[in-house]
């Protein structure tokens, strides 16, 4: 089955959460997945509009954890910027993970088995 039939994951968080990584990893074992910026969007459910994804995962990184593993020089108000453009998605997540203490091998692992368990 080529990537464009499987179901699509979806995946949001704030910067350095981890998702483009995860997106890379999960195309590894074969699912379609994407990293959407939602944390840019002024528009709250511009993950659905681009999207449309049959699931979708929330990772969650906290301003310390994110901005170190970026190098980003971002303040706290910007980090809660982000959150609030993300609560929507947040509230619409199959999955919710916080990342600040998971290596990138154990959050591909934890979102490989809730996806596997049909959740």
């Amino acid at each position: 089955m080529t990537t464009s039939k499987r179901p699509l994951i979806g995946i949001v968080g704030p910067c350095g959460a981890g998702k483009t990584t995860l997106a890379n990893g999960l195309a590894l074992h074969g699912y379609n997945a994407r990293a959407i910026a939602q944390e840019h969007s002024y528009v709250p459910d511009m993950w659905q509009r681009l999207t449309r994804p049959s699931l979708l995962i929330f990772l969650q990184a906290s301003h310390a954890v994110g901005g170190a593993r970026r190098k980003l020089n971002w303040t706290e108000a910007e980090w809660q910027e982000q959150q609030r453009r993300l609560r929507h998605a947040r509230q619409h997540a199959h999955f919710y993970l916080d990342t600040d203490s998971l290596s990138v091998e154990q959050v591909l692992q934890k979102v490989l088995d809730f996806v596997k368990s049909g959740k």
